[in-house]
C-alpha cells in the first residue's frame, strides 16, 4: 500500500495537479474553454452555459472522467456559478473541475443530467437552495425543501424571517400520464382499468431508517416506480458551517452528519481545511487518526447489519443484540479514548485532542482482547445472517445494480465495492496511515443485497487488521516522539477565492467536502457531498420491477442515515 509520493506526514510530494494532462485536456475542448482556474484539488476550466452537455460528455467518454463526484452551486455579487467536480473510479487522484458561470438576472444552463445520471438529484438540490436553473432537467424541482417554498436559502437576498405556509396536497399517481405496459403485455394509459397503484411508504416507518417517505407506484404487485422524498431531517448544516470558524467550531458539526459511524466525518472535514491551510499532521497523530476511523467503521457496519436483519426477516432479540453487543464494546472503547460516547469530536487541525488514555497498557489490552474475540463474533453473523436459508431468499439476486450504473448513480462505498467497483479512497486517494498498512479493499461481484452485507462484513475483518497494526506502532512508538498536534495557527485565514474539494472514505462511501474562501475567518462556501444522498439515489434503479418486500430490503441494503442525506 505504501506510495513514494507520500511523506511520513501524509503530505504528497507530488502535487496532484500533475497527475492530469490538463493542456492536453484544454486542446481537446477546443474554444469551449473560455478560461482556467487553478483550484488546490485540480485545474478548472470555464465554460459556457450552453456547452455543459458536450464539455461534460468529452470529458467523460474521451478523456475518462467517469464519476461526478459532487456539484457545488454558490452565488457571487455578480453572477452565479455551478461547479462539477469529476473523478475517475480507477484513479480518483486525476481529478478535473468544471465551472459554469451564468449571469444574477438569469441564472440558467444546460444540465449535465444527460451525461451523468447523478447530475439529476445535484441539480435538484442547487436548483431548490441557491436557484440556479438547469435546461433540460428530467425532473427539475425542489428536493429539500416543499415545492411551495418561497426562495432559495442559499442565495444572497433570501429573507430568512419571512413566514413560509407549506399546503397539503392530494398525492397524484406520476404514472398517471404515462403508458406503461402491464404484465400481461397490453397497455395501460394509467386510468381507472389500470393495474397502478400508488403506496406511500414512510415517512414515519421503522423500515425506512428515519423520516424518510417513498412514494412507490406498483403495477400489480411489482414495483414501477419509486421516488425518495428527503428533506425532512435537513439542518441547513452547510449554512451553519459557512458561520463558524475554521480553527474550532466546524469540527464538531460532521459528527452530526452521520450519527451511526462519525469519526470518519471528521477527517473529512479535516483533510480539506488542513489542505486549505497548508497545516501538517504529526505521523503519530496520523496513526491515532487511522485507528479510530477504522473503530468508526465497525461502529456503521454492526449497526447496518443489525438493522437489516431487522429489515428482511424481524430478528430483534438474536443478530441486531448481538450487533448491538459489538458496537457498545467499541463505544466504550472510543469512549475512553476521545472522552465521549457519541459525537466524539476527537480530531482537531493539525491532529488530534488527546493521546491513549492512561495506564496505555490496560486500554492497549481491552482493545485487544475485543479484536481477538470479533472473528468468533464475525462467524456468528455469517451463521444467522449469510449462511440463514430464509435471509439468502430475501437477499440473493434482489436489489440488484450492476456496476456500470451503479458508477452512474455515482454509488461508492459497499454499495459500489457489492457491485465490483474496486473504488475505495483509503487506498486510491491515500491519506492518514493506510499506504503503510496490510489490508485489502473487498468487493463481492454480484450487486444484490446479499452481496452489500458480505461487503460490509468482510470489512469489519480488514478494519480490526488496521486497527491491530496500528496498536502495534503505537505500543512501540518512542515517549518523546508522541506528537498529536501540529502547532495551527490561533486564527486561519486562507487566501480570498482559494477553492478544494477534498473526500474521504466514510464507512457508507465518499465523503467530500468544497470549501472557498473569502480571505476571513469562515468558509464562503462550504459544501458537503454526502454517501448516502448519492447511495439513495440508486434505490430506484434497485427497485424497479421488484416486490415492496425487495424494496425495503434493498433501501435496507443501503446503510442510509438521514442526517447524511439531508444534511
Amino acid at each position: 500500500m505504501s506510495d513514494p509520493s507520500e511523506t511520513d506526514s501524509g503530505a504528497a510530494e507530488v502535487p496532484r495537479l500533475e497527475r492530469v494532462d490538463y493542456d492536453a485536456i484544454e486542446a481537446m475542448l477546443g474554444d469551449r474553454v473560455v478560461r482556467r482556474e487553478t483550484h488546490l484539488n485540480a485545474e478548472s476550466f470555464v465554460i459556457r452555459p450552453d456547452d455543459v452537455e458536450s464539455v461534460l460528455g468529452a470529458l467523460k467518454r474521451e478523456a475518462g472522467f467517469d464519476h461526478l463526484s459532487c456539484l457545488t452551486a454558490q452565488e457571487y455579487e455578480d453572477r452565479y456559478e455551478s461547479i462539477y467536480h469529476l473523478r475517475k473510479y480507477d484513479d480518483p487522484t486525476q481529478e478535473v473541475n468544471v465551472v459554469v458561470p451564468v449571469g444574477r438576472e438569469r441564472p440558467v444552463h444546460r444540465s449535465a443530467s444527460g451525461v451523468y445520471k447523478t447530475a439529476e438529484w445535484h441539480e435538484r438540490e442547487a436548483y431548490d437552495l441557491v436557484g440556479i436553473e438547469y435546461e433540460g432537467h428530467p425532473d427539475l424541482r425542489r428536493i429539500l425543501l416543499p415545492e411551495t417554498w418561497q426562495g432559495h436559502p442559499l442565495s444572497k437576498d433570501y429573507d430568512q424571517d419571512r413566514p413560509q405556509v407549506v399546503t397539503l396536497k392530494e398525492h397524484v399517481n406520476p404514472l398517471a400520464e404515462t403508458k406503461r405496459e402491464t404484465a400481461s403485455g397490453e397497455e395501460s394509459d394509467g386510468s381507472s382499468d389500470s393495474d397502478t397503484m400508488f403506496l406511500n411508504i414512510g415517512p414515519h416507518h421503522p423500515a425506512t431508517h428515519g423520516v424518510l417517505h417513498l412514494k412507490t407506484v406498483l403495477d400489480g404487485e411489482q414495483v414501477a416506480d419509486v421516488d425518495p422524498d428527503i428533506g425532512y431531517l435537513h439542518r441547513c448544516e452547510e449554512q451553519m458551517c459557512q458561520t463558524k470558524n475554521y480553527r474550532y467550531q466546524i469540527m464538531p458539526y460532521p459528527d452530526r452528519w452521520d450519527y451511526t459511524a462519525n469519526i470518519p466525518n471528521e477527517w473529512a472535514y479535516a483533510r480539506v481545511a488542513e489542505d486549505l491551510a497548508d497545516i501538517d499532521v504529526p505521523e503519530y497523530a496520523q496513526v491515532l487518526r487511522t485507528m479510530a476511523v477504522e473503530f468508526g467503521r465497525i461502529m456503521g457496519h454492526m449497526i447496518a447489519a443489525g438493522t437489516f436483519a431487522l429489515d428482511v426477516y424481524g430478528d430483534f432479540t438474536a443478530i441486531f443484540m448481538y450487533a448491538i453487543r459489538d458496537r457498545e464494546i467499541v463505544q466504550n472503547i472510543l469512549e475512553d479514548l476521545t472522552g465521549q460516547r457519541m459525537m466524539f469530536n476527537y480530531f482537531r487541525l493539525g491532529g488530534v485532542v488527546w493521546d491513549i488514555p492512561e495506564p496505555r497498557e490496560e486500554w492497549f489490552a481491552k482493545v485487544r482482547d475485543f479484536l481477538d474475540e470479533l472473528p468468533e463474533h464475525v462467524e456468528e453473523y455469517h451463521d444467522m445472517m449469510t449462511r440463514n436459508e430464509i435471509f439468502q431468499k430475501r437477499t440473493v439476486d434482489t436489489g440488484v445494480i450492476d456496476a456500470e450504473t451503479a458508477k452512474a448513480y455515482g454509488c461508492t462505498g459497499p454499495v459500489a465495492r457489492g457491485s465490483g467497483v474496486d473504488y475505495d479512497l483509503r487506498r486510491d486517494d491515500p491519506y492518514g496511515y493506510y499506504d503503510e498498512l496490510d489490508w485489502n479493499v473487498v468487493t463481492e461481484p454480484h450487486g444484490d443485497n446479499y452481496a452489500r452485507v458480505l461487503v460490509r462484513l468482510q470489512e469489519v475483518e480488514e478494519s480490526a487488521k488496521i486497527i491491530r497494526q496500528c496498536l502495534d506502532l503505537l505500543e512501540d512508538w518512542p515517549e518523546d516522539e508522541r506528537t498529536i498536534q501540529s502547532n495551527v495557527p490561533r486564527t486561519i485565514k486562507p487566501d480570498p477565492d482559494t477553492e478544494i474539494y477534498r473526500a474521504v472514505e466514510a464507512a457508507k462511501g465518499e465523503m467530500g467536502i468544497y470549501i472557498r474562501s473569502d480571505g476571513t475567518s469562515q468558509p464562503a462556501r462550504f459544501k458537503i457531498r454526502s454517501p448516502c444522498f448519492n447511495n439513495l439515489h440508486a434505490l430506484e434503479a434497485m427497485s424497479e420491477g421488484e416486490y415492496v418486500p425487495d424494496l425495503v430490503a434493498s433501501l435496507g441494503s443501503l446503510d442510509i442515515v438521514l442526517g447524511s442525506v439531508d444534511r
